[in-house]
């Protein structure tokens, strides 16, 4: 099996509640009739809109979400990029590699395809020119991501390395990363940072997040968007 994530972005007379279940509805149905599994659906929703504040983003256009699905082979992606093409103003296709390195067990009381409680912040990062692959994977998995799971009130962290672009023209990210929060802490840093009310502590905290993530990403370079959850299964 092999994953497959497409950032999407949705016309601007299509509301995000509106594109949101378009995904959801006919657009996961033709999918599993592609054969595909596992799909998971992020959406700038009527949820998200309240945390539009909170998004990162140089792009011209925000994005309206991100699909991930799951093949036997990735041979069989067109009919899959064709099936969101008519859906998007624009998509952007990765076949990935996934780490689930903090598994949900804390958020998921929602039924499969119902709203995950709490908000995830889709992360689309590049690799910066100064630093070798193999380096910046060592720094962002060895030492990043075990910082942030010690600072950060996460419940969920995936990381999705691209192994290759699908669509062309696609943003030169290298990496997709869904972590999920409480939706109260997107906009709290104290307690995004787990400080208990201390500001000293937060304040230590964001200087160890913001060194950490200078020493393997150029920052000017980093989208984040809040977004809804939804697994389909």
């Amino acid at each position: 099996m092999e994953k497959l994530c497409y950032v999407l972005w949705k016309r601007n007379a299509v509301t995000g509640t509106a594109f949101r279940d378009a995904l959801l509805g006919p657009v996961a149905t033709a999918l599993r009739d592609l054969g595909a599994e596992r799909i998971t659906v992020l959406a700038a929703d009527e949820h998200a809109e309240s945390l539009a504040k909170a998004r990162i983003t140089h792009l011209r256009e925000p994005i309206a979400g991100m699909l991930s699905c799951w093949l036997p082979c990735v041979d069989a992606h067109a009919e899959i990029d064709q099936l969101l093409r008519d859906e998007t103003s624009r998509l952007a296709g990765y076949l990935v590699t996934e780490s689930e390195v903090l598994r949900n067990t804390t958020h998921r009381a929602a039924r499969l395809g119902e709203r995950t409680p709490g908000t995830t912040l889709l992360g689309l990062i590049e690799k910066p020119d100064r630093l070798a692959f193999e380096e910046w994977i060592a720094i962002w998995h060895g030492r990043h991501s075990p910082l942030a799971l010690e600072i950060q009130c996460t419940y969920l962290y995936v990381r999705n390395v691209v192994a290759r672009a699908l669509t062309p023209d696609a943003p030169p990210w290298r990496g997709l990363v869904e972590e999920g929060f409480p939706t109260e802490a997107v906009t709290d840093p104290m307690l995004w940072y787990k400080a208990g009310g201390d500001r000293q502590k937060m304040r230590e905290n964001l200087g160890r997040m913001i060194a950490s993530v200078k020493e393997f990403l150029d920052i000017e370079t980093v989208e984040s968007h809040p977004l809804s959850e939804y697994v389909l299964g």
